[in-house]
């Protein structure tokens, strides 16, 4: 659940202020503009899950149904973004077994779902590695290289040791110059996200009050900024991260989280912003659906505001979306949707809003190109007719 991941968003794109007014190209592919997402040039808003489990399930063929069932329930409530994991290092069915060495049944399985994700129409973000010890991620890295004679005294030199730098580097790089070369063929854009959970840092220092009581040292702004990440992400546990308060001052701590990062990337990081993460676990004391629904619907209003008015919020994922037969999966914030059926509408409820949000702006779009395009006739005719005496 809590990570840091380096994510390709499989959807394709490009910038500028403000709506557009000129045509872009019906590809299918999401593009980046200023502070929006824009498919085949109108505002894109999606409402989305995290399913991490994908590829690891789909690598055993006779499990491969639960994929299909959770894409189908999913586009039945109108979600259309699925995040999930395209990494395992090492352990127990890893997809990268040793250093540049794969497993091909795994990759068998990642194929399986970016296929599925195409058949229900769903995009996908694809996360390539772990902050924390699932799945392998960092520690992982840095234990192969201890093994190959490194000294390393902590974790954290995967980010700055380079051998283990370099085993990182030669694992991303072989397998993004495949697919970009084969994306690119087609369109020459591709998105990155860094998978920040949102704790603020010494770029702005003011803001770091606004962290739950502690820093795990990212910094929102600053990492954010930088020119190859094409949008910014937000996790929200208050339940995890204040869990000594009530649930009010839960609500209240997520409704200025929110608010915050979605006005910094509006003005300050000039990007879109997906709520990548979020959720209640039902292994919280006390927990009745009432407070998750309440929660979803807070997250929910907040991206539903910002969208209306054009702003940065362009989504949410809420973690994490099962299908019937998977408890063993369950860690307290998986959602059945034919299990929770009051959780299940909020969910469709903010799906069929934030499209009914894009076919506003959709006609919007077409009533300025048909302006435009008429524009351009008259202007046309009154330049054949120039000199010319029009009736009697």
């Amino acid at each position: 659940m809590k990570h840091l991941a380096l994510a390709l968003f499989l959807a394709i794109l490009i910038r500028q202020q403000g709506f557009p007014i000129h045509v872009e190209a019906g590809d299918g592919f999401i593009r980046t503009r200023g502070v929006h997402f824009l498919l085949n040039g109108s505002p894109y808003y999606a409402n989305g899950f995290n399913g991490y489990w994908l590829m690891y399930v789909a690598s055993d063929p006779s499990q491969r149904y639960k994929v299909s069932s959770v894409f189908r329930e999913a586009t039945s409530h109108g979600l259309t973004v699925a995040r999930t994991w395209a990494f395992s290092d090492g352990g127990y069915r890893p997809l990268q077994y040793s250093p540049g060495s794969y497993n091909e049944q795994m990759f068998k399985g990642l194929d399986f779902v970016i296929a599925e994700a195409r058949r229900y129409g769903i995009k996908l973000i694809l996360s390539l590695v772990n902050n924390y010890e699932s799945f392998g991620g960092r520690k992982q890295y840095v234990n192969w290289a201890r093994s190959q004679g490194q000294y390393l005294t902590s974790d954290d030199d995967f980010y700055r040791n380079p051998v283990v730098k370099g085993y990182y580097k030669n694992h991303v790089t072989a397998w993004i110059m495949e697919m970009a070369s084969h994306v690119k063929s087609i369109d020459r854009n591709h998105l990155l996200e860094a998978g920040l959970e949102g704790f603020y840092g010494q770029a702005i220092p003011q803001r770091m009050r606004l962290n739950p009581g502690f820093n795990i040292g990212t910094d929102f702004i600053a990492n954010n900024r930088i020119p190859g990440i094409d949008f910014a992400t937000v996790h929200s546990y208050p339940d995890q991260w204040l869990s000594s308060s009530n649930d009010q001052n839960q609500l209240s701590f997520l409704n200025n989280w929110l608010d915050t990062h979605i006005q910094d990337a509006q003005y300050i990081l000039r990007k879109p912003v997906f709520i990548t993460e979020f959720g209640k676990s039902w292994k919280d004391p006390g927990f009745n659906t009432y407070q998750r629904d309440l929660l979803f619907n807070t997250v929910y209003s907040k991206i539903y505001s910002s969208a209306r008015r054009g702003g940065a919020a362009a989504g949410g994922l809420f973690w994490q979306l099962l299908t019937e037969g998977m408890d063993s999966f369950g860690d307290g914030y998986d959602i059945v949707l034919s299990q929770s059926p009051s959780t299940a509408n909020v969910i469709a409820q903010q799906s069929h809003k934030l499209y009914q949000i894009r076919k506003i702006f959709a006609r919007i779009r077409n009533a300025q190109m048909w302006k435009r395009a008429r524009a351009i006739r008259r202007a046309e005719w009154l330049a054949r007719n120039k000199g010319k005496r029009i009736g009697n």
